[in-house]
Order: C-alpha cells, then sequence, then structure tokens
C-alpha cells in the first residue's frame, strides 16, 4: 500500500495493520475483528459495539492478555503513516500532550494523579505527534507516549537528570520523528509552549520547528531579553486571522500585527545537577510576534512569540510560519475526538494494563475518524471509494435521496463526506461552512447500522445501477 489517497477501501482495519504480529494469529484476527467494530460504533463502549456476549467476553480477553502491548498494537499504524507521509514533499509534526481522566472509576487500578493535590484527578499522561500534510489532511500518528505519572514527577521535575523529566517527553518524540521520517519530505515540527526548553533547540538541530515562546529568553551578549527586541523592532504587516470557536467564544475574524527579527539565545544558568549538560551552545533564531491590538469586549487578544529556526526576512516568510503554527488546532480537535467522539474516557477496564491496550487501539480510530472528515479537503473529487465500501456508499446514497435507484456514476469523496455529516445533524446550508468532527462521527454511527441492514436485505450479486 503507498497510500489512503489512491487506493479504494477493502477492509480498512486489515490495511491499516498489515504487519500486525501479536505472535499469535488468532490474537491478530481478534484485534482486526475489534477494530471494525469500533469503528463502526466509537462511541459505544465495548459491551454496545460488540453486541453479544460472546464478542463482549471475546473483548474483554482480548485487553487482559498479557501478551499484547500498546506498542505492538500502534507499530503498524506508525508504518501507515510513514507511507502516506511518502506521498507529500512537507508535512507538519505536530506535538502536544493530554490527560485521560478515569477519576470517576475509582475501582480502576495503577492510575496516576493528572492534575494538583487539591483536585485529585487521576489518569494517564498522554503525548502524541499527529502528522498532517500541507493541505490540513492528518495523515496518522507518529509517536505516541502513554503513562503513569510518579507523584514527584512535576514537584522535583527541575532537580532531575534530562532524561528523567516529564519534560523530555518533547525531546524524545523529536527524536522518534527524526527517525522515522522517510528520505525526501521535509518535516516541520510544531509545538505549543510547553515545548520551550533549550534543550529542545539544541536537539532540533536541522529540523525545522516553530515554537510558542514561554519564557522571555536572554539574548547573547546582551542584558535583553526577546521580548525588548521585538518592542523595538518595527511593524512588518498585518493581516486578518479567522479565529475558531472554542469553549463559549463564537468564531471571529481577528486584525494582527506582525513583528519579526533575527537573535542568537543565550544559554540558561544550570545548577549543578547529576547528569546535566554543560556549557551550553548558543542557538540561533528568528523571531515572530504576532499581536491583536484591538480585541473584541471581553476577549482575551491572540499574542503570539513564535521561535523558529527557519528563516524569517520578509513579511510573507512571517505569515507563512505563522500559517504553519496554526496547523497546531489538528492535535487538539485530534484528542477531542478521541474523548468525545470514541469516549475513551468512559470505558471501565479496571486495570492500567488492560486501558493502555484500549486507548491504542482507539486512538488509531479516532485518527481515521479525523482523517476522514478532513479527507474532502485532499482529494474532494476522487471516488469515494477512497474512503467507504460499496455497501456504505450505496446505503449513504440511498438513504440520503431516499430512492432504490443508484447513481450511475460513483459520488465523490467531498459528496459523502456532507451526506454522513447530515446524517449525523449537519445542516448543509451555505452559512454552514464544511462539516465539523461532531457531526460527522454522529452520522458515522448511523451509517454504519445502516450499510448493515443495506447488506442484510440486498443480494451481493444484484446489480441496483440501472
Amino acid at each position: 500500500m503507498s497510500s489512503d489517497r489512491h487506493a479504494p477501501v477493502a477492509s480498512w482495519s486489515r490495511r491499516e495493520f498489515s504487519g500486525l504480529d501479536l505472535g499469535d494469529t488468532r490474537l491478530d484476527e481478534r484485534l482486526l475483528s475489534l477494530a471494525d467494530v469500533f469503528a463502526a460504533h466509537p462511541a459505544s463502549g465495548i459491551n454496545a459495539a460488540c453486541q453479544d456476549w460472546a464478542a463482549t467476553k471475546a473483548a474483554y480477553r482480548f485487553f487482559d492478555n498479557q501478551k499484547v502491548s500498546s506498542e505492538q498494537v500502534l507499530s503498524p499504524h506508525f508504518q501507515r503513516t510513514v507511507e502516506r507521509i511518502q506521498a507529500h514533499k512537507r508535512v507538519f509534526a505536530i506535538q502536544d500532550t493530554t490527560y485521560l481522566d478515569y477519576t470517576d472509576h475509582p475501582a480502576t487500578q495503577g492510575l496516576g494523579s493528572i492534575s494538583t493535590v487539591s483536585q485529585e484527578r487521576q489518569g494517564f499522561v498522554k503525548h502524541t505527534t499527529l502528522v498532517v500534510s500541507a493541505s490540513g489532511l492528518p495523515l496518522g500518528c507518529l509517536t505516541d507516549q502513554v503513562w503513569v505519572r510518579d507523584a514527584s514527577d512535576k514537584r522535583d521535575g527541575k532537580a532531575k537528570p534530562l532524561q528523567e523529566r516529564e519534560s523530555y517527553k518533547w525531546i524524545q518524540a523529536l527524536s522518534q520523528t527524526q527517525t522515522r521520517i522517510p528520505e525526501g519530505v521535509e518535516v516541520i515540527t510544531i509545538c505549543d509552549r510547553e515545548a520551550d526548553m533549550y534543550e529542545f533547540f539544541i536537539a532540533a538541530k536541522q529540523q525545522p520547528f516553530v515554537i510558542r515562546a514561554a519564557q522571555n529568553r536572554r539574548i547573547q551578549d546582551t542584558y535583553d531579553a526577546l521580548k525588548t527586541l521585538m518592542n523595538h523592532s518595527p511593524l512588518a504587516g498585518e493581516f486578518t486571522l479567522e479565529v475558531p470557536a472554542r469553549q463559549q467564544q463564537p468564531k471571529r475574524q481577528a486584525a494582527l500585527q506582525v513583528y519579526f527579527a533575527q537573535t542568537t539565545l543565550s544559554p540558561p544558568y544550570r545548577s549543578q545537577i547529576p547528569g546535566q549538560t554543560e556549557n551550553l551552545p548558543t542557538v540561533n533564531v528568528y523571531l515572530v510576534w504576532v499581536i491583536e491590538p484591538n480585541p473584541p469586549d471581553g476577549i482575551p487578544p491572540i499574542e503570539w512569540l513564535l521561535l523558529t529556526n527557519v528563516e524569517v526576512s520578509t513579511f510573507s516568510e512571517a505569515r507563512q510560519r505563522i500559517h504553519w503554527y496554526t496547523q497546531r488546532w489538528h492535535i487538539e480537535v485530534f484528542f477531542k475526538v478521541l474523548k468525545s467522539g470514541t469516549k475513551v474516557e468512559d470505558t471501565r477496564l479496571q486495570t492500567k494494563d488492560r486501558l493502555l491496550r484500549y486507548i491504542a487501539l482507539m486512538s488509531v480510530i479516532a485518527w481515521r475518524l479525523y482523517w476522514m472528515t478532513l479527507l474532502n479537503r485532499d482529494i474532494p473529487t476522487a471516488d469515494c471509494t477512497h474512503a467507504l465500501t460499496e455497501n456504505e456508499w450505496k446505503a449513504l446514497y440511498m438513504i440520503t435521496h431516499k430512492t432504490h435507484t443508484l447513481p450511475r456514476k460513483t459520488p465523490t469523496v467531498a459528496q459523502v463526506v456532507v451526506w454522513i455529516a447530515k446524517l449525523g445533524g449537519f445542516l448543509g446550508r451555505k452559512s454552514d461552512g464544511t462539516p465539523g468532527v461532531t457531526v460527522f462521527w454522529r452520522g458515522w454511527q448511523r451509517l454504519t447500522d445502516i450499510a448493515n441492514t443495506f447488506a442484510l436485505v440486498h443480494n451481493p450479486g444484484e446489480s441496483h445501477t440501472p
């Protein structure tokens, strides 16, 4: 398989998990079966998705099997992601962390703290690298770490050697990304404020990155810092950015000002910590400062200070680096699909190891749901068999158009994405724009039931095309 963009769908799970080796062909087949079942009903939970006791019991046995690891479950997906990347000249590797909360499942064993002591929330820390094409299509996860936080991880983090700190996750994921990206593809790493680590800049070396600054770092050979430099930089230009709706804030247009500069960062002072690298080198960076001088009343202004090792010498180049950084929202949506679309935090598997296997599988399914939602951006006019089986698109067409007569020409990807979203409540008016992931995953669950019914009542050998 070269790329999901060029091959019609037969069995998505057999393609995505090609090369799976759990040491037992029966376990391999069980995982493929579970992938299809959960992908068909991503928000239903194990019992409802499996639908009968025998299948449910088999699912619980699989997640309890000590021979299966989350790394084995994810390994084929990582390889498929690499194969999809090969079809692109430039991709974005977006790192971020989320927390999976199982506090409301007190019987679950082996969890760790994911909050302050006073909040007492329990669960897992999950750090993922999601790869996105230049057109915004999520190609898959390239790295994934899920772990239980030790009580001392946050409290004593700065007193530990770098490799033992929780923040080392950023450098570790960067290293894995560098190893897995195929030759000939430019990968641009995108991170938010938590990745503002001097050691990260050093580790990145020649790999392009854009990171939002969290620290007002010192500049070499001066007593000034980054914000002082930017305050003395000339205005490069202005532009308008569409800000997506989030929390209680509606979608809006933000008028932004842009400044840029080049500088050399001075190494931070390091106390004598065992294993700490001494005499850190200086780092050359370019700065892009984005500010919103006149935000709407009651809404905090946008202000991003971006650090990059890719040259910025014109307003156009600054705008491009800003565009690169805005790709970071993809991983936030991916985490939303994982939590709300698959309801991964609702599952009661009672032990850490069972949950880790389940989370690994549902991460792949969450990616596929998100990929299908945005596929029309990449290949809108392509045949819909790039995403749907024959039963799925035929059932979808009939229920959408309230007809038993199929079209002479197979529908396009863009058409079926809208039809699926309409099953989930999307109205499809001109003012509604493109469907979002929430209406898509609701519609996807309905389509699965409709397609299963279609397969039962129609003779597979009978032609329905006029």
